[in-house]
């Protein structure tokens, strides 16, 4: 009888830690979801920082060729 007993608390407690393991493969995809959704983010401020660097030295050389015009360059 206590062997029954003994092996009734054991499944019950396999069946608590098959729960909180499944609960936890539930969290990881959604974890794995968000990531995912921060690494698309991430691609887009990258792709969005490159056009700002590229539109920034358009202006520099713009200003560049400004002030080689008007001899506003020191020393050169």
């Amino acid at each position: 009888m206590a062997e029954t007993g003994i092996a009734s608390h054991a499944l019950e407690w396999m069946k608590r830690i098959s729960a909180k393991l499944d609960n936890i493969g539930l969290e990881l995809g959604d974890m794995k979801l968000r990531m995912s959704a921060v690494g698309d983010h991430l691609s887009g401020l990258t792709v969005s920082n490159a056009g700002i660097t590229h539109r920034l030295d358009r202006v520099e050389g713009r200003l560049d060729r400004m002030e080689r015009r008007l001899e506003l360059r020191d020393g050169q």
